[in-house]
């Protein structure tokens, strides 16, 4: 569902069907792509799209006291960490940028961080980076529980939940990108897991609207492809009865 990957298709089948002579059939695919390429880079579409996602839950008055903290993997640099060491962040750095705010403020919170090798290379597990993260900070490591082996967010959820070994009288927060908390909802939900959403890593202000925005297409199109991905995810979970409701809300 990466815009860049539908254009790139849809231009070549466009071609092919040109050395065919179907010509209005290649033009069609052509315009398509070209529409989809102005939509994605070169107005507000993706924000449009996203933020539903992020408004869907609001971030709370912080409890006074706090038993437990997960964030979800995706936060790291995967790649360059799994040759560099150490722990890079990527675009959505801020999920372990704020469970580390938190996890100060509150320092009998446990750390659960849930995050295996998601990526189709070999890489080291998320989980391990973001554990040196939160040590070079001065979390002490014995509060700090690791799910290196989590692939997507259903099994993180489910991990997160043994790991946590959490009572019904406890107070966990639910640290991920605002984009992603109805999806993450949902599953933790499934898995009988009940956790107050804290979202983070906002990508849109919200006040958006439908526009031309012809400044930043790298950005527009970065944007596009993570709103596309997550109500793609979303609809695939929900049919697959992996999540309850289309667009889990509060």
């Amino acid at each position: 569902m990466q815009p860049l990957s539908l254009i790139v298709l849809l231009l070549v089948a466009g071609l092919a069907l040109s050395w065919l002579r179907r010509r209005w059939i290649s033009r069609g695919l052509i315009g398509l792509a070209l529409l989809m390429l102005f939509l994605c880079g070169f107005t507000t579409f993706g924000y449009v799209l996203i933020t539903p996602l992020e408004q869907r839950f609001e971030r709370p008055p912080e409890p006074v006291e706090v038993d437990g903290i997960v964030v979800l993997g995706g936060g790291m640099d995967g790649e360059v960490n799994s040759v560099r060491g150490g722990f890079e962040l990527n675009r959505s750095g801020d999920r372990f940028v704020e469970a580390l705010r938190l996890a100060l403020r509150h320092p009998n919170a446990r750390i659960v961080i849930a995050g295996g090798m998601a990526a189709l290379v070999q890489q080291e597990p998320e989980a391990l980076a973001g554990k040196r993260f939160f040590e070079a900070f001065g979390i002490a490591p014995e509060r700090i529980l690791t799910d290196d082996q989590s692939r997507n967010t259903e099994e993180n959820a489910l991990f997160a939940r043994q790991l946590a070994g959490a009572t019904g009288n406890q107070t966990w927060l639910l640290v991920t990108s605002a984009f992603h908390m109805p999806r993450a909802v949902g599953l933790f939900r499934k898995a009988d897991f009940a956790v107050t959403p804290w979202p983070a890593d906002y990508l849109a202000s919200g006040a958006e609207g439908v526009r031309i925005k012809p400044d930043q297409s790298p950005e527009n199109i970065f944007v596009s492809t993570i709103a596309l991905r997550e109500w793609t995810g979303l609809l695939g979970y929900y049919l697959t009865g992996r999540i309850d409701e289309l667009l889990p809300g509060p």
